[in-house]
């Protein structure tokens, strides 16, 4: 088989025209471009796609239709319902209003900067303008291997970065301001649950998803095993997204004791209502048994924090609470990434180690040590390796470069 092809100007539009000479014949196409650089590169992907036996056939095929029909029912088999509930949103919200007319073979990179300048110009978050864009990219590298489309034209483009004012700022406590919270919310009914969030650094979601089954006493063990999130306002019962989330954790004696006390309390109320709780086996639920909603428990954090006077976090905050303080504690940045359940112990490093001000102060007395007492360099063990690669410290290139176009996000805090 033989191909030729040659763009030309045609008015306000540039035209590639391409040929392909088959048994059956000769057969030609032609494709309009707004600029005489998007006709030629469409071109040359288009003679090297057909050179390498993956050439698109013209199709007009919306964006708009590609994502509601075909992408996002795949999607909903293969992401948790809130993560597909927050493609959804972005798709039906954001996309198809702007984007979902443009033929898929038409769309450019260009047209995506220039979409992705008007959602911020609108006043839409930096982090939302970048997660549609790496929920575009995925979309089209979809269709790329489906020979939908000859290329990923996502990968040419340029969402907004993310800067200092756009990145969420991590707060904590000191272990007198966490004690201080502990007494201030010790009779409410779920003063357990907050308890075993800061000493364990759980997320919200595997916190209120815990069974008793799930808590080895003996051993003083907890498997996190599920979640409970919502959806549209409406709570659901999930797995943990990846599989290092899926993980066991160690309990310290205190919070062990705090679990017993509060399992015998909720025998109580269990007793209490007799048929009328809905026994789920939860460790954390309401007074009928049913799940407790994630929106309340964060709530009532942030009430109580707003009544005892203390310095205001987010309830997310606590899982980074008990992660600096055992890094300061001297605690290996291996164990806190398990106990986390992060992807990597090098993305551990990257977000917590710059919040520990001792880590940097000890690395100026040794480096001192050998500047001016003539100390020799002490020989790397493992045992003090901190982690996978490099710790970026605040400002550094690791922390402030770009994520990749296919990023694992997701609608809450990851980290």
């Amino acid at each position: 088989m033989s191909q030729r092809g040659s763009i030309h100007r045609r008015g306000d539009v540039w035209i590639a025209y391409w040929r392909t000479e088959t048994a059956e014949g000769r057969k030609q196409h032609t494709k309009s471009f707004r600029t005489k650089k998007e006709a030629q590169q469409f071109l040359t992907d288009t003679m090297a796609a057909i050179r390498g036996g993956v050439f698109s056939e013209p199709s007009k095929v919306t964006l708009g239709e590609f994502l509601l029909e075909r992408w996002l029912p795949t999607k909903k088999m293969a992401v948790r319902v809130s993560t597909y509930a927050s493609y959804r949103g972005l798709v039906e919200r954001h996309v198809v209003p702007a984007l979902g007319h443009v033929q898929i073979q038409q769309l450019s990179a260009d047209r995506l900067d220039r979409f992705y300048a008007d959602l911020v110009s609108q006043g839409l978050a930096t982090k939302t303008v970048r997660n549609i864009h790496v929920l575009i990219h995925r979309a089209l590298t979809d269709a790329t291997r489906k020979n939908l489309v000859p290329r990923n034209v996502a990968d040419a483009a340029d969402p907004p970065k993310l800067n200092r004012a756009d990145r969420e700022e991590m707060k904590t406590w000191t272990p007198e301001q966490l004690r201080q919270f502990f007494a201030g919310i010790a009779n409410h009914r779920l003063a357990a649950a907050y308890i075993l969030a800061a000493t364990t650094g759980m997320r919200r979601g595997e916190v209120l998803g815990v069974r008793w089954r799930d808590i080895d006493f003996n051993a003083r063990r907890l498997h996190v095993q599920q979640t409970v999130l919502t959806v549209e306002y409406q709570i659901v019962i999930g797995r943990p997204k990846t599989l290092r989330g899926e993980r066991k954790i160690a309990l310290d004696d205190q919070t062990i004791q705090v679990l017993r006390s509060h399992r015998a309390a909720q025998r109580q109320e269990k007793a209490l209502l007799g048929d009328g709780y809905h026994d789920q086996s939860l460790v954390f639920a309401r007074e009928d048994g049913a799940p407790v909603h994630p929106d309340y428990f964060s709530q009532t954090f942030d009430r109580t924090v707003k009544r005892l006077g203390l310095p205001k976090i987010r309830l997310h905050d606590l899982r980074h609470t008990h992660a600096t303080l055992g890094l300061a504690a001297g605690v290996h940045v291996k164990v806190i990434s398990d106990r986390l359940g992060h992807a990597t112990t090098s993305f551990t490093q990257d977000v917590y180690m710059h919040a520990i001000p001792a880590v940097e102060e000890d690395a100026a007395d040794q480096i001192a040590q050998i500047v001016f007492n003539g100390t020799s360099v002490p020989e790397r063990s493992d045992e003090a390796t901190t982690g996978e690669g490099h710790v970026s410290q605040p400002g550094s290139d690791a922390e402030r470069a770009d994520p990749s176009p296919d990023e694992s996000y997701d609608e809450s805090d990851g980290r």
